[in-house]
Order: C-alpha cells, then structure tokens, then sequence
C-alpha cells in the first residue's frame, strides 16, 4: 500500500527526478538550478463547475527543498501549454493554448477554457518544456432548465498537515464525485509544533507571516498525493474560514498591531488565489480581497450557495479588537451578543444572499429542486450544559442567524439544506423556524443541516461532552467528535442522502475509511432521517 512520503524523502524523490526535463525551454525562461526540477509538484485542479467552460488550475514551483527556508529560488516567468479532451489518453483533443506562468502571481495559472458542451466529462493536463503533469478530470454543469437526475458531491473542511494524514482524500477521490466542496482551513498557519508526540508527520515551517510564508504552506500541503488524487478527480468549489490567514480573525480584526496584521491578511489572501482554482472575476479591483460568495448552479436539481463567514462579518461579542477571541461568553455578562444589528454575513452580503433564497422559492420559474447553503461552520444553535456561549460560530450572531433563518421561512424552496465544517465534529440537525428553541408543533422544522467533521484536525474534546451537547439540544439529531473523515452527498429529485465517511486511522497514511452513519432527507419533508 502506498504511504505518504516523509518531508526528507519527498525532496529526494522530487529533486532526483526529471533533472534535465526542462533543457528545451527557451533561453528566456531557463535560469537557474531550481528549474531542473519538475515544477509541477503541487498536481493540478478545476474549479466551479459551469455549463459552457472550465478553470483549469496549476501552480509552478521549484523543488520543495526551500521549505522553511529563507533561501527560495528566484523563477523567471515560464510559458506553459495546456491541453483539454474528451479522453484521458489525449487522442480525441478539444482546446490546446498556452499562458505563461510569472513569478508576481506565485507562477499560478487560472485558465478559462469557454464554448464547451453542457453537462459532460473532460481531461487536462499541462505541460512547461519537457515535463508533464498529471491528468486532472472536471466537467461541465447541466444546461439551465436541465432535467437532472443525480448530482454526487463531497464536501470538507479543516485539513491541519501534522495532524493526520489525508487518508481521507484518497477515499473521496475513488468515489468519483462530480464536485467537491471544501468549506475552510486549507491550510494553518501555526509554526512545527514544538513536541511531535501524537502527531501523523512533522512540518518545519515557522508562522506563516508574510506572502512566502503562505506559498510555502499551500506547498506543503499539496505536496501530498492523496489530496492532488482529490483534486484530479472532480471540480473543486472552495471557500475560506480563519486558518488561511489566523485564528478567529473577522474582518480587518486580527491580532496584535493593525497595520501588521493586515498586510498579513492580504498576503494571505494573495496566496489563497494563487493556490485555489478561482477565476480572475473573483479578484477584487486593485487586489483588496476575494468575492467568493457565489451561487453554482446544476439544472433544475440543485442551487448551491457558497457562503464568505470571515471577510464581512462583525466582531465576536465582547471580544478586544487587539485580542483573539475567547472562545465562548456568559450571555448574562455580553450584552452585545444578542445586537440584532450584529452581522456573521456582512449586510451586503445577506442582501445578496436573500435575492438568492427567492429564486429558489418554488413559485419562481429557475426554482431547483434543492437549495443548498453551503458555509463554514455549524449553523444550528447548541446551547452549551454549562449556560456559555460560543462567540465565532453562529451562536455568537442569534440575530443574524434567525434573520437568515426567516428568509428560508419566507422564501419556502422544495426542499433547504445547510452543510458546514470548521468544529472538527460530525454534526447533523434539524433546523426550526425559531432556531433558539427546539422544535415541537408550534416551531416546525424548516431545512436540515450536516456539519462535517475535518479531514485530519484534532477535535479538542470528548464524545462524553458533545453526548450532553445533544441531550441538551432537540435539534441536534447526531453529534460525534472522535472521528476524521469527510460527507458524500447524493441528490436526486427525490431526496438527499449524506454518507458520513470515517477515517479508521488518521495517523496512518493508507488508512481504510468507512461509513459512520448514513442519513436522508426526502423531497419535500424537511429534516433528516437516520438510515
């Protein structure tokens, strides 16, 4: 069985390999030893899959040798050729073209290819002088108004290197989905732990601070095998939580000095492009941040919402600006918890996000049949045994969580589901009009909800605690924390079924996965059944 390499064992097989497999690129664009290494190390990717094109993704490097270093090797900008087909051996092509890959853009390319048929696979690959990637698959989405008769998707979330391996990945991979979603904390930022004890694979990086402290990490985290096979296999649709820049920033509010800290963000962000398979209309004017909420749409069987909970969003209750957040609050002694001008969305964004929930409406004529809000942690409210109170998940914004809550309410789609991460625990619930009180017959379930656990994060409590989380909370059908994994999802028009999918042993790299639990959800009766 195949096992992820140690970090001294990946740079000898990287830079022993393919030595001279950049010796016809042109004078311009050999310079330097790093450029004898084959420069696609970090695998190849899509993204959101659209009706008439794809975006192809791929990022040059030199060998991974540098990591954690202060000595990375200076590349020029490098013409890459790409490929496109209707078959994985490249014998029936449909686009070729090439770009070039510069050193101010992490030597990223995002490449749109358009005028493609609806609702079909493909094949791509990309080529810089004589080496090759992998072949990486995607597809189009069905046509608008396309009857739909299956859609299969995985999301994720949370995805800490030194904390288990990415099992998880190969598992979701052989699956063959038709897109994957992936919900927060690609990467973190934290330094090498300073005691290895209990831990899957070491990292050597220190905290990521500047621009190429966070090329560095995505580099890291790419380099392993199990999550390229993940990403060669289907579209990916991502969005970001903390992690990608620090933990529990909100806004322009992280820690410490101001000024340093956003400049880290925007580093931050800057590498999140570079290193994610987003098209160029997601940037910003002038680079300022990422507009990443966004709507996918799969004929007339599924919307998907993408949901931004970091950038818009305000304060934690009762937190200093200067300081990180606190974890949770006594409600009795925060006053602001409970502010209804309090927003985990940003106004502009639940705005955007409300004129999303009416097309979904079933009187509306581009009405799906499943309205999905995919976002980044646990929506439903679990009120705590010991009567404290979250601050960075919803339950730290009661009101903008019944705010969004009523606009379900209002807008009555076919059928609602939330899907989230971020809590490192497997969370499935049913969501009532008055998400503050448990459903009965006066508060009836309006959508139901799955929280996936991460793909390798510790979960920092225990089964016993989240045990009494749940006889605390009606609407919290199923809850466990000891387990790292990730869902596969299965719509049709006529219900929805989660897979809950779980990781025998993190910290063995070809570790087996299988099913925890399963749940559905039918067409028309909104929460989940155990199955």
């Amino acid at each position: 069985m195949y096992r992820t390499p140690t970090l001294d064992r990946r740079r000898f097989l990287i830079t022993s390999s393919l030595t001279s497999a950049l010796g016809s690129l042109p004078a311009w664009a050999r310079q330097g030893e790093a450029l004898r290494h084959n420069p696609f190390t970090l695998g190849v990717a899509s993204g959101d899959a659209q009706a008439d094109n794809v975006l192809i993704w791929t990022r040059l490097t030199a060998a991974l040798d540098y990591l954690g270093t202060d000595a990375v090797p200076d590349l020029p900008p490098m013409e890459v050729h790409w490929e496109l087909a209707h078959d994985a051996q490249f014998r029936q092509p449909v686009r070729r073209g090439s770009s070039v890959a510069r050193p101010e853009s992490g030597h990223a390319l995002h490449v749109q290819i358009d005028g493609l048929d609806a609702d079909r696979w493909y094949f791509y690959r990309f080529r810089c002088g004589e080496a090759l990637s992998s072949t990486g698959r995607c597809r189009t989405a069905p046509a608008a108004g396309a009857a739909v008769k299956k859609l299969r998707l995985a999301f994720a979330s949370c995805q800490r290197w030194e904390h288990g391996f990415y099992s998880a990945w190969a598992d979701a991979a052989r699956q063959s989905p038709d897109m994957v979603l992936f919900l927060g904390d690609y990467i973190y930022e934290y330094a090498k732990p300073a005691k290895p004890d209990g831990l899957a694979r070491p990292q050597p990086l220190r905290t990521a601070q500047t621009l190429q402290d966070y090329r560095d990490r995505y580099a890291l985290h790419k380099s392993d095998t199990h999550l390229q096979a993940a990403h060669a296999a289907c579209n990916w649709s991502v969005i970001w939580d903390d992690h990608e820049v620090e933990n529990d920033y909100v806004s322009e509010y992280g820690r410490g000095n101001s000024a340093q800290f956003l400049a880290r963000r925007m580093a931050a962000w800057q590498a999140f492009y570079e290193n994610m398979p987003l098209r160029a209309k997601s940037l910003q004017p002038g680079f300022q941040g990422l507009s990443l909420y966004r709507t996918l749409n799969w004929g007339q069987l599924a919307r998907i919402h993408l949901l931004d909970g970091r950038q818009y969003r305000d304060l934690q209750a009762c937190r200093p600006p200067w300081q990180a957040s606190t974890g949770t609050v006594n409600p009795e002694q925060c006053s602001a918890l409970h502010e209804p001008a309090r927003s985990f969305l940003g106004w502009d964004q639940e705005q955007w996000l409300y004129r999303q929930l009416q097309t979904d409406s079933r009187q509306h004529a581009a009405a799906a049949r499943w309205s999905l809000l995919a976002q980044t942690t646990l929506f439903s409210a679990r009120h705590l045994p010991s009567g404290r109170q979250s601050t960075d998940t919803w339950d730290g914004y009661p009101a903008a969580r019944q705010r969004l809550v009523q606009q379900i309410s209002q807008s009555a789609p076919h059928n609602s589901v939330l899907l989230g991460g971020d809590i490192h625990q497997n969370y499935v619930c049913a969501l009532p009009a008055q998400a503050e009180r448990a459903p009965d017959k006066t508060n009836p379930i309006l959508a139901s909800e799955f929280c996936a656990t991460s793909i390798s994060s510790h979960s920092g409590t225990t089964q016993a605690r989240v045990d009494a989380i749940v006889d605390h909370n009606p609407q919290v059908l199923y809850a466990r924390c000891d387990e790292r994994g990730y869902s596969l999802v299965e719509i049709t028009p006529r219900g929805m079924t989660t897979e809950l999918r779980a990781v025998s042993n993190p910290l063995q790299a070809d570790s087996n996965v299988y099913t925890l639990a399963r749940f559905a959800v039918e067409d028309g009766r909104p929460g989940p059944l155990k199955i």
